[in-house]
């Protein structure tokens, strides 16, 4: 079939409304509230090009809901939203009207979550759970396998619930120790399924590059947004509003607190937690200025239930400065002057609220 005249791919308007949705995200980094160094703009326009990775995986290479494939969108060299350096994400795209099963084995993470979503930064800037499902509601055979289905309608066994609107599935998988922990092998397929994908669709490929740009754009935006709002109680530590937390595809068994943090250099922030509570994971994390988590390759910007040590009387004390104070549980600035930071507890009884304080650094090595 011969394409119109006016087909955007033939004439090349698509390529051009692609780039001009990536210039416009390009602005995001010039916003007036954000630090003006070169150091911030230059980690800002490289987020970009990360979420142009993750966009173009999302919406060209593993679009298809008919034979949908796990990526993973957030990870060492691409972060989005103040992504947990304790997780392996990972995602597929979906279809409601369909059905899907994830086969697998459970491994030994700390935490395994399913949720299914609709809606996406792309469109309206939110992702709304249609579903969730996590592995103490879940049941395994005697060598950790399992089967989850996922469907409009109930199946017996582990089932997970999607609406008409759904298309996308999120999973969680938390660890404790990387080092000691195995993750859950996943695979998943549409139920039903008889023949392979089709070749490339123009007017598919036309508009996935498209939701690619708009969800750089949007995720940009809404993050900027974010880091601009807790720039108003710098080196705190609040609870987050736990419904917007929730409407951009947060997991309902989490609790979240994120702020905003900036020290000089003789300065430390301690985050003090009066106890820990009854919980199956904690963890805190710093980020940089864009809600990227900061290199947990190289530097240690997180602690967690497993690896934090507590004070003898139960208590906790984390301490983020830009050099070593010689104490336990030292947060890495990493080279980066501010930025901000989570807490995360996961399913706790009773969420304890941390209280924080800058000082500084004489004061910790005993020379005030």
């Amino acid at each position: 079939m011969t394409a119109p005249a006016n087909d955007p791919i033939l004439s090349g308007q698509t390529w051009d409304t692609f780039c001009d949705i990536l210039r416009q995200a390009g602005r995001q980094v010039l916003r007036p509230e954000v630090p003006a160094d070169a150091f911030t703009r230059a980690e800002g326009y490289r987020y970009l090009s990360r979420l142009l990775r993750i966009g173009l995986e999302m919406h060209v290479e593993f679009a298809d809901p008919d034979f949908p494939g796990f990526l993973i969108p957030s990870h060492e060299t691409a972060k989005i939203g103040a992504d947990n350096p304790d997780n392996l994400y990972q995602y597929a795209r979906l279809n409601g009207r369909n059905e899907y099963r994830v086969r697998g084995h459970r491994g030994s993470v700390s935490y395994l979550s399913f949720g299914s979503q609709k809606g996406g930064y792309e469109t309206d800037g939110k992702m709304t759970q249609t579903g969730f499902i996590d592995a103490q509601q879940m049941t395994f055979d005697s060598d950790g396998n399992f089967e989850l289905v996922l469907s409009q309608h109930r199946y017996p066994g582990n089932w997970l619930p999607l609406e008409q609107e759904s298309n996308a599935l999120i999973v969680r998988q938390t660890f404790l120790d990387r080092k000691k922990e195995k993750p859950a092998q996943l695979t998943i397929e549409r139920i039903g399924a008889e023949s392979g994908p089709m070749p490339l669709d123009p007017p598919t490929l036309h508009a996935g590059l498209l939701k690619a740009a708009r969800f750089v754009e949007n995720t940009a935006t809404l993050f900027a947004d974010w880091a601009q709002a807790y720039q108003s109680h710098p080196n705190q530590l609040p609870p987050a509003d736990q419904a917007l937390c929730q409407s951009v595809g947060g997991d309902p068994n989490i609790y979240y607190y994120h702020s905003y943090w900036s020290l000089r250099e003789d300065e430390a922030l301690l985050i003090e937690i009066e106890h820990i509570p009854e919980c199956r994971f904690w963890n805190l994390q710093i980020n940089n200025y864009w809600m990227e988590s900061l290199d947990y390759r190289h530097h240690r910007i997180c602690f967690n239930k497993h690896s934090a040590t507590p004070n003898a009387d139960g208590s906790m004390t984390l301490v983020l400065s830009h050099t070593d104070p010689g104490l336990p549980n030292w947060l890495e600035t990493a080279g980066h002057q501010m930025g901000t930071l989570c807490l995360r507890w996961v399913d706790a009884k009773s969420p304890v609220h941390p209280r924080t304080r800058v000082v500084k650094l004489a004061e910790l090595n005993g020379k005030g």
